[in-house]
């Protein structure tokens, strides 16, 4: 193994070195934003994603359950990450390598193709099972008071209308599915004209709508066909407007706190426009 596998803890790398034995690091894939590393490693011949977590991630279980219960129509497909090897209480996990490059920042990710091919992932996501939550409004209610009581730099005037509207939502029962967490183009690689998904960090069991957020902030803006072309590989529209307007306004408080906190000074100023379009949707 080369150094790049220091980043580990010790019970990681004997785990990885007794799965994948005499495997070499390829390439480091690890954003340097969260305690995660993610390896390209090359052993007999193969490639693989090694995915291991520090002592405070909360995310690699998400994941987990994601590859355990979720992600069988990808893999099926080979459009998505299979599962080799895992230790959840190591926090370390080996994916089958998917072949491609990030959509995100190639010229796929103007092509209202690569939307309608990330739109039937998503519905076959989606489409596994669902079953109606009676909390899941009343927690997302509360965790985005909760972002609001986090150091931010949202100013007070603002602050006090979202903590206002906020606290007047309802919390209806709502229908929740397997979800990405984080869809968009960063996460999505195509190979040969080929979109496949990675990074299930952020699975959870969410509304459909919570999959659209992060392209309707970000690439749907200003262009409406791959909007278009998206909801086509979907199969429909699943906002209904008052939820997506609640969620909207929730993606936009965690986003700009949130950046705040880790340093990323771009995506903080795209979560106070996230605010600022939300706010002026009313």
């Amino acid at each position: 193994m080369t150094s790049a596998l220091d980043a580990l803890s010790e019970p990681q790398r004997r785990l990885v070195n007794a799965w994948l034995p005499g495997a070499e690091v390829a390439r480091d894939h690890s954003w340097g934003l969260v305690g995660t590393t993610v390896l390209e490693v090359v052993h007999a011949g193969e490639r693989y994603v090694v995915k291991a977590a520090d002592e405070h991630d909360h995310h690699l279980a998400r994941e987990l359950r994601a590859h355990r219960e979720w992600l069988a129509p990808w893999v099926a497909v080979g459009r998505g990450p299979e599962l080799v090897h895992a230790d959840g209480e190591a926090k370390v996990i080996v994916t089958r390598l998917v072949p491609g490059v990030l959509v995100e920042g190639s010229a796929a990710e103007h092509d209202p193709d690569a939307y309608r091919q990330a739109g039937e992932l998503l519905a076959l996501l989606h489409g596994q099972e669902s079953h109606v939550d009676p909390e899941f409004e009343a927690r997302a209610k509360a965790k985005s008071l909760a972002w609001l009581d986090k150091p931010h730099r949202i100013t007070p005037d603002v602050e006090e209308r979202l903590r206002a509207e906020i606290a007047s939502w309802p919390s209806p029962p709502a229908l929740v599915v397997p979800t990405h967490g984080d869809w968009q183009p960063r996460n999505w690689l195509v190979d040969d004209g080929v979109v496949s998904a990675i990074d299930l960090g952020r699975a959870d069991l969410r509304p459909a709508v919570s999959d659209l957020a992060r392209l309707a902030a970000q690439q749907f803006r200003g262009a409406p066909e791959l909007e278009v072309a998206f909801l086509e590989g979907y199969g429909g529209d699943p906002r209904e407007p008052e939820a997506w307007h609640r969620l909207c306004v929730s993606e936009a408080v965690g986003t700009a706190v949130w950046a705040f906190q880790v340093g990323e000074e771009s995506f903080e100023q795209q979560g106070h426009r996230m605010i600022a379009d939300a706010l002026a949707n009313r």
